[in-house]
This record gives C-alpha cells, sequence and structure tokens, in this order.
C-alpha cells in the first residue's frame, strides 16, 4: 500500500516523469479483457423517426440538423466488418425506442428484424454486442405526453424494454440500461424535456427503469451482465454519483466509467465541457487511473469497464499541440493498465466511437477512429485515422515496454480529491 505523500512530493514526482529515465511498460492485457468500439443509435443512424432528439435537431436551436448522420442505419455491415478486422471484442451500439415502437402499442416488425440483422452481424463476426436500451432519445408521442416528467414514461419505457430485451436474451449481449443518466437529465434541461422542479422526478424516474430492468434482463438472460454508464466529471464525483449510481449500486454486475477529460491546478480547460466544445480542452490521461482507483475503493469487488472513451478533433483537424488521436489512445492505455496493476478489476475498454457522429447538435466534434465528412460528402466515406492501425496493434500485442506517454501528467490533479493530487500515481 502506498502512503499519502505531501504536494512537495508529488511535485517531485511529477518533475521525475520528466527528467528520470524511463521504466519497463505495463505488461500487455490479459486475452480475457474486453477491446470494443462504440457508437449509438440517433447519433449513427439518420433516417430518423419522431423523437425528443429528432425535434430537438430540427428547432433551430442546434448548429447542426441530423440530416442522415453517418447513415449506420444502412451501412451497418461495413462498419461492423471494420471493428472485427480491428480485433475487437465487443461493438457497441443503441437501439432506438423510437424506431420500434412509432406510436403507442405499435410496433414495427421492419425496423425489429433490423435490429436483429446488427445483432446477427456483430455475432457472426465473433463479437459480443453491448446493447445499449436508452441513449437520450424517447418516442416523439412519449415528448407529447411530457416525457421523462410524466411518471407513465416508466411504464412506457418498461414496455419497451420487455418488447426487445427477451429478444436478444441469449445472445451473449452486454447490458446498458440508460447511457449517462445525469447528462441525460442535463440535455432534457437545456433542451426543455423536462423543467429544473422536474429534474429530481426524472432521476428518480432513471433510477426506477434501470433497477427494474434489471431484473428483468436477469429474468429472461440469468448469466447476462448489466450496467448504466456514468459521465466521470472530475472534481464532482460525489454529487454525481449520489444522483444515480450510488442509487443502483445492488443492480450493478460491473461499473461503466465514460472517461473523457481531467482536472488540474495546470490544466482548467475541462472548463470548455460547459459548453460542449470538448475539442479545446487538453486532455489528461493519468486522470482515467484515478477515476478507476476511486471506483475501486468506493465498490470493492465490483468489475469496471471503461464503456467510452476518445478525443474530439476540430472537424477532424490535427490538433495546434500536435497531440495525435494514436497519442490519446496510447496514452490512455497505459494509465489504466497502471490501475489494473494497482488492483482495479477493470474487464474492458470501448473506444468512443467507431466513425464520426452526431454529437447532440453538432457534427464538429470529430471522435470516429474513421472519419466522416457528414455536412460534404454525399457518399459518407469511412476515413481511417492514425488510431486505427494502432489500436489494432495494442489489441495484439498490447504497449512496447518502454512505452512512455506522450502528455505528462496533471500538476495535482484534481480529478480524484484529494488523493489524484496528494498521492499521485
Amino acid at each position: 500500500m502506498r502512503t499519502p505523500s505531501t504536494l512537495l512530493g508529488a511535485a517531485a514526482l511529477l518533475l521525475c516523469f520528466v527528467t528520470c529515465p524511463a521504466t519497463s511498460g505495463a505488461e500487455p492485457l490479459p486475452d480475457e479483457f474486453l477491446w470494443g468500439v462504440a457508437t449509438s443509435g440517433f447519433q449513427s443512424e439518420g433516417s430518423s423517426p419522431d423523437s425528443n432528439w429528432a425535434r430537438y435537431a430540427a428547432s433551430g436551436r442546434t448548429d447542426d440538423a441530423i440530416g442522415d448522420s453517418v447513415d449506420f442505419r444502412h451501412r451497418y455491415r461495413e462498419d461492423i466488418a471494420r471493428a472485427a478486422d480491428l480485433g475487437v471484442d465487443v461493438f457497441r451500439f443503441g437501439i432506438e425506442w423510437a424506431r420500434v415502437q412509432p406510436s403507442p402499442g405499435s410496433w414495427d416488425d421492419t425496423e425489429l428484424r433490423y435490429y436483429d440483422d446488427v445483432v446477427r452481424e456483430i455475432t457472426g463476426r465473433g463479437m459480443t454486442p453491448m446493447i445499449t436500451l436508452d441513449h437520450w432519445v424517447y418516442p416523439g408521442w412519449v415528448a407529447d405526453k411530457g416525457g421523462w416528467a410524466n411518471q407513465a414514461t416508466v411504464d412506457h419505457w418498461l414496455e419497451y424494454a420487455r418488447r426487445v430485451v427477451p429478444r436478444y436474451s441469449g445472445s451473449g449481449a452486454l447490458w446498458i440500461t440508460i447511457n449517462e443518466p445525469t447528462v441525460y437529465l442535463q440535455k432534457e434541461l437545456t433542451f426543455g424535456g423536462v423543467t429544473a422542479a422536474q429534474g429530481p422526478q426524472m432521476l428518480d424516474r432513471l433510477v426506477e427503469v434501470h433497477r427494474r430492468a434489471y431484473d428483468l434482463i436477469h429474468e429472461y438472460d440469468p448469466d447476462a451482465r448489466v450496467s448504466s454508464n456514468l459521465s466521470y466529471i472530475p472534481a464532482a464525483t460525489d454529487a454525481v454519483d449520489a444522483m444515480f449510481v450510488d442509487r443502483v449500486r445492488e443492480k450493478l454486475d460491473f461499473l461503466g466509467v465514460d472517461y473523457y477529460y481531467g482536472l488540474a491546478l495546470d490544466n482548467v480547460t475541462a472548463v470548455n465541457a460547459i459548453t460542449d466544445d470538448f475539442y479545446r480542452i487538453d486532455p489528461q490521461p493519468d486522470g482515467i487511473y484515478s477515476a478507476l482507483m476511486r471506483y475501486t475503493r468506493k465498490f470493492p469487488g465490483l468489475p469496471l469497464y471503461v464503456v467510452e472513451n476518445g478525443m474530439p478533433t476540430d472537424n477532424g483537424q490535427p490538433r495546434p499541440d500536435g497531440y495525435t488521436r494514436s497519442d490519446h489512445l496510447r496514452d490512455h492505455i497505459y494509465w489504466m493498465e497502471r490501475a489494473r496493476q494497482d488492483g482495479a478489476p477493470v474487464i474492458g475498454y470501448n473506444y468512443w466511437s467507431i466513425t464520426d457522429n452526431y454529437e447532440w447538435g453538432t457534427y464538429r466534434p470529430r471522435f470516429g477512429l474513421y472519419t466522416v465528412d457528414a455536412l460534404t460528402d454525399p457518399t459518407l466515406t469511412r476515413r481511417p485515422t492514425d488510431a486505427v492501425a494502432t489500436y489494432r496493434d495494442i489489441i495484439v500485442a498490447g504497449l512496447p515496454d518502454s512505452y512512455v506517454p506522450a502528455r505528462k501528467p496533471g500538476f495535482c490533479s484534481l480529478v480524484d480529491l484529494p488523493t489524484s493530487c496528494i498521492d499521485p500515481p
């Protein structure tokens, strides 16, 4: 066990990171570790049916309309094939409630068969589907009834889950019930899906549907692994956890952690997250170590899965500081492996995302391993970034023993106060 160091000691460690000889890198991850890629329904499918987000995107309040997005709805086979070519074990996608239930009591068999084929493509290529039931999108008819401000939405949502879950039981799927519940609430507040006074009610209802969906999934598929992925917000984790994850702890088979940015005394660029200008944030890869160690301490024995991690660029342009997508990927894997060496029970990692997509009102942030010019290229050609080959190499062989991260740790990291500052890795 490491003993807490002083701030001076922390500074010395960071100085040594720059000046001391490189030490051996982390060992390659074991074969049972799950490598994955991720996408979501509304963000990538296009051909959007009526939903809360179809309405938000058409309201004139977003920078870009959704259009056809990257047309995963018709190009899913080629994107799944690209994932298989990377060598990943897991392909995460979302089922759109609005697509399969266009009106109360009405189920679209064509669209259900579409998702059947998505699952077949994934499993047929030797991968495990990670199925997200709710990625912030619900049908327009649910919005007309008040959305999450209406208690009846709980029953409507569970009716949808009862239609979907048995269909894919036995497929070996990993399940995500609600994607990033606290950010879901923030988006609904921003676009008027709920009022500030209704926010606590929405959270209560998301907690209820997760808990009940967990039992439902295990009823039909006892061996399934079920979770909800949280958005890791540095320096606000206790408050964020209290809103959702602390209330569903006993209904988690693993904890999904989404890590995108850190916070430190010498890096406060995370403020750009407030305006969704994620490409203006200076990445802090060492923060993923602190995030994973925090939940290792908080929930002893609960497996952790990095459900989302990636780097946005500004319209696909190189970062001004020269930090590449490959640098970002290697650095985060390095620190994730360090966390595993120090006892974090991390069972998987998904890269967000397999292709660029619609980032909730704009196409400007580009997260994809494959970039797509959704607004200017009618062919929607998938073009590999430098990280495609990098990810493939990592999956096969891990990081080189001599690897030293391209990005230095933040000085006095605030990712997990006070530990990440006074006792850095």
